[in-house]
């Protein structure tokens, strides 16, 4: 845990360290690099290796794909309560998810001219459910369940196996709840692999979603191209502005909730403008962690992922925000919006006190999928929008594009591409004849 001050000499540079993580180490990168490269040229024969070595299960490529007996076996072991918990958050995702899907639409900009956007669901795409450090549920509703809200067909999810060969049967229930087609025990980088390249036993997707340890950002990060993705997101991580009348139980909470993710790469970071409020934050995050389960975990990030930052005001812990652009930001603050107004780039933005950042993990609505390692300045969180292809209509009468040939030819002219311009003038000269 490391406290930085406003007058902290080496604060400038302890800053810029943390807006500059990345997402994935470069030695987590190369090692990827072999396993997807053994992927796409061996298929399913390196499947099985690496089920075996990263998960210690042997199956046949037949087996790779969960069976319908499976999944019904998975139904009748989960709690009615956690059924109901998972019907009311995927109601609670696809009403969100439907007032994010956008329309065709058309206009007219000038004389004999229409334009416009059409919108189609794509036909097959993936869905990442990480489970190596916990089964996490809830991503199969917020990947699956916005796919699905969006219109696809064809969803195609992947989750690791436990040791007995099966999948977690919470995270099968919500999976098939959520909606998806198919659903293969496979995890890891060579999941991605299998997703974004084909092997004989899975087809290969058009789109790759999904969050997951450093070693899926990395992957998903080497099969863009072949594949579409979300994002490079990689180890979750918080940030939490607040200011002196915060609440630091809430504060210290929620810091914990992205820490017990625990690869040892999340960062839980506190900034606030009073030094009183973060030694408070500190004194209970200490306190409250002896009482957690994942102990192990907690303490590999407690070491090197949690920083107390002093601003000098809000207007400032509001810059330090954008600049770091979290993946999860809390604003537990007197005006939240107000601070929020003022913060330029985050993944979600949970405002006030009783607003914690596992409501957006389970049951709130936007996907949980969010981009980290600062990339919120240019990547955003999952939304049906995501789910479907974008196609721009135009159409010209025979007087508009007369009335823009010259400028078509001026364009061709100085690009050297004199088909293009002939395009344009041989309609012309049919007119004129």
């Amino acid at each position: 845990m490391q406290t930085i001050f406003c007058d902290d000499p080496q604060r400038a540079e302890l800053l810029s360290g943390l807006y500059r993580r990345p997402a994935a180490p470069a030695t987590v990168e190369k090692a990827v690099a072999e396993i997807m490269d053994d992927v796409q040229k061996n298929g399913d024969e390196a499947i099985c290796r690496y089920l075996e070595k990263f998960d210690g299960v042997i199956l046949t490529p037949p087996e790779f794909l969960v069976s319908e007996a499976e999944i019904a076996e998975a139904e009748q072991s989960v709690d009615p309560a956690m059924k109901r918990a998972i019907s009311n958050a995927l109601e609670h995702i696809r009403a969100f998810t439907l007032k994010t899907l956008p329309s065709d639409w058309s206009f007219s900009p000038r004389a004999g001219v229409v334009q416009g956007e059409r919108f189609l669901p794509m036909d097959r795409v993936g869905c990442y459910v990480p489970g190596g450090t916990a089964p996490l549920v809830s991503t199969s509703i917020h990947t699956v369940g916005i796919a699905a809200a969006a219109g696809v067909k064809e969803i195609v999810a992947a989750t690791p196996p436990m040791k007995n060969g099966k999948v977690n049967p919470a995270t099968l229930y919500a999976l098939k709840a959520a909606g998806a087609t198919e659903i293969y025990k496979l995890g890891g980088a060579y999941a991605v692999a299998a997703l974004g390249y084909g092997t004989a036993t899975i087809r290969k997707v058009e789109k790759l979603v999904g969050p997951g340890n450093a070693y899926v950002a990395a992957a998903k990060k080497k099969a863009y191209g072949s594949v579409a993705i979300d994002m490079v997101a990689g180890p979750s991580e918080i940030m939490v502005i607040a200011d002196k009348d915060a609440n630091p139980v809430f504060v210290a909470a929620d810091m914990l909730s992205q820490a017990e993710h625990g690869s040892g790469l999340e960062q839980a970071v506190c900034v606030s403008d009073s030094r009183e409020m973060l030694a408070a934050v500190e004194a209970e995050y200490l306190r409250q962690k002896e009482s957690l389960t994942r102990q192990g975990p907690i303490d590999k990030v407690t070491e090197k992922g949690i920083f107390l930052i002093e601003a000098a005001d809000m207007a400032e812990a509001a810059e330090i925000a954008g600049e770091y652009a979290p993946e999860h930001l809390e604003i537990q603050t007197a005006d939240p919006e107000k601070v929020a107004a003022d913060v330029k780039a985050a993944g979600a933005i949970f405002l006030g006190a009783w607003t914690p950042e596992p409501a957006g993990d389970f049951t709130a609505g936007p996907s949980h999928v969010l981009p980290t390692a600062g990339t919120a300045k240019f990547f955003h969180g999952i939304s049906g929008a995501d789910f479907m292809r974008r196609s721009s209509i135009i159409k010209y009468t025979e007087e508009a594009l007369l009335a823009e040939v010259d400028d078509i030819l001026r364009f061709a002219e100085m690009e050297g591409l004199d088909a293009h311009g002939r395009s344009a003038s041989v309609r012309r000269d049919r007119v004129i004849k």
